[in-house]
């Protein structure tokens, strides 16, 4: 194999690595068994706060230099928020992601 075909081989695993640490998910839409981050944490307790429902869990996150986007499940059902969080530990952006009109 030629050398820059060696490169490229050992460098590919390592770029999908780093991608998979910009967006944090649950495939299935079940909650993530990690700890969460500052910015993912400073969303569900403002979830909560929104919500007055403290049955929060984190579905997942995006990590961005201008706010990580975070997606809630909140209550029995895990009616889908979203939040965006910033690294001073403010947040913006709560809102549901359920189709109220369906309801």
């Amino acid at each position: 194999m030629p050398r820059p075909t060696r490169l490229a081989c050992a460098l590919v695993p390592l770029a999908l690595a780093a991608c998979d640490e910009a967006a944090t998910t649950a495939a299935s839409g079940a909650p993530l068994t990690r700890m969460p981050t500052p910015e993912e944490q400073a969303c569900l307790r403002d979830v909560t706060a929104a919500t007055n429902n403290p049955d929060v869990v984190l579905l997942g996150s995006e990590f961005s230099q201008a706010g990580t986007s975070v997606r809630v499940g909140v209550g029995a059902a895990r009616a889908t928020w979203s939040c965006t969080a910033y690294a001073d530990g403010t947040t913006g952006n709560i809102m549901s992601l359920v189709d109220e009109g369906a309801l």
